[in-house]
């Protein structure tokens, strides 16, 4: 007698027929269902929302934006600047080689205005500066010696001695002597300096798109030697006065000279390169970067010295310096028109108008006086098994429509006769008002709806 043939389990049975009809449900298209309410005011709300979105996109997004285009910021640039200009003080004229620090021609450099000079300092004692702090004093008892202050002149001896002037009395130092505040000298050297001419040489390049382009006009007739910035008759002549880059930053000149400060030359290079490139000119601006209204930090000055000897000694002289110093800016933002970005933001564009979709929904569903039966027309509501007849992947596929619906009623009735099960799925109640706009043949559509979920028999 022939061994029986072993059944396979149930859970690799009911897993196959989950797989299967998981394979089936793959192929299947599913579309929205899709409802028209005849409701003049939510209608000018869902298209009132749309073209704010698309005036949004096309005017902000694709004209003022230029979102159509691949873009780059920050082009790699090259300043080269030269100030030339002659001036006076009360004691000798002054030249381009000693009132501009840094002489190498950067992006950064200061226009010496005013001086406070200390002539002849040399190596030796001498009295402290009344500025600094606890150098005042009576006796030598009130002196340290070999004291040294970081914000002092030099290396405390011990005694208390009679300041240059008057009968205040402070700590002798061993440093360069005298210090500055008992012998400095200030000299004005801004009276001619409104006419300093500043040269101002730049190029810029974007590599992504390989452009490159200068603020100089390419002329051989000696242009640049007889011309001067102006917005509209020489774009391409960087020659500013000193006068007017300070006056379009809005200071007072006389003041800034003798306070110091700091002044921002900034060059824009925004450049639309689907244009030709006659298009992409440089933009000047001038503003203060300085704090002006700070006094604790407010002005510019550094000191510097310069040395020699004497009688073959060491000897310097010291030199606070105020004065402007220009800082040149460039920036800027290259475009160009590119295919990826004009698909991916007019994809967002089209997504975006559902926006208006969703919040007349929820104005449909929730604030209009016929809101249940719009819902009740929106939603179709399936039956449920209230018991699982089976394993999970039996469940599943009941609900993938892959399986015969149970013999369970949707009615809570618990007597009724299995016989003659309802339709599957099977609606909820009809609401109790009907839509005014309905016609008298929907309910045998929705008959057939019913016994046909699908909709198989209509296509």
């Amino acid at each position: 007698m022939a061994a029986a043939e072993p059944k396979p389990p149930a859970g690799a049975a009911a897993a196959g027929r989950l797989a299967r009809g998981c394979w089936s449900a793959f192929w299947d298209y599913e579309t929205p269902k899709v409802i028209v309410v005849k409701n003049r005011r939510l209608g000018v709300v869902y298209r009132a929302v749309q073209l704010l979105i698309l005036l949004y996109f096309v005017w902000y997004v694709f004209i003022v934006q230029k979102s159509y285009q691949d873009s780059e910021t920050g082009p790699e640039s090259s300043v080269i600047t030269k100030v030339k200009g002659i001036t006076f003080s009360e004691r000798k004229v002054w030249d381009v080689e000693e009132y501009v620090k840094p002489p190498e021609g950067g992006s950064v450099f200061s226009i010496i205005t005013r001086i406070e000079v200390t002539p002849s300092q040399t190596l030796g004692t001498c009295p402290e500066s009344v500025r600094v702090s606890n150098a005042s004093c009576d006796t030598d008892e009130d002196c340290v010696a070999e004291r040294l202050d970081m914000l002092g002149s030099g290396l405390r001896t011990g005694r208390c001695v009679p300041y240059y002037q008057g009968s205040a009395k402070t700590c002798e130092v061993w440093g360069w002597c005298p210090v500055e505040d008992g012998a400095s000298v200030s000299q004005f050297l801004g009276k001619m300096a409104p006419n300093f001419t500043i040269l101002i040489k730049n190029s810029i390049h974007y590599p992504k798109f390989q452009f490159s382009k200068g603020n100089i006009e390419h002329r051989k007739d000696g242009y640049l030697k007889r011309c001067t910035f102006d917005e509209v008759s020489d774009p391409y002549c960087p020659i500013f006065k000193l006068g007017f880059i300070v006056e379009q930053a809005g200071e007072n000149f006389t003041e800034l000279a003798h306070t110091g400060g700091v002044i921002g030359v900034i060059i824009n290079w925004d450049c639309d390169l689907d244009l030709s490139a006659s298009k992409c000119n440089p933009k000047y601006s001038f503003r203060r970067l300085d704090p002006k209204h700070v006094p604790a930090s407010s002005g510019y000055n550094f000191r510097f010295a310069k040395y020699y000897k004497v009688n073959g000694s060491a000897t310097r002289t010291l030199i606070k310096a105020y004065g402007i110093r220009i800082d040149v800016i460039v920036h800027g933002q290259a475009g160009k028109f590119s295919l990826i970005p004009t698909i991916i933001n007019l994809a967002t564009a089209l997504t975006s108008i559902g926006v208006g979709s969703f919040l007349c929904d929820w104005i449909l569903l929730t604030f209009m006086n016929k809101n249940k039966v719009y819902s009740h027309k929106k939603f179709d509501k399936v039956c449920t098994p209230r018991r699982s007849s089976g394993s999970w992947p039996v469940t599943l596929a009941l609900v993938l429509g892959q399986a015969p619906p149970p013999p369970c009623p949707c009615s809570a009735d618990p007597g009724q006769s299995l016989a003659a099960p309802p339709p599957w799925p099977c609606p909820a109640s009809a609401p109790s008002e009907q839509m005014a706009d309905t016609p008298a043949s929907e309910p045998s559509r929705q008959d057939s709806t019913l016994t046909d979920p699908r909709g198989l028999a209509q296509l």
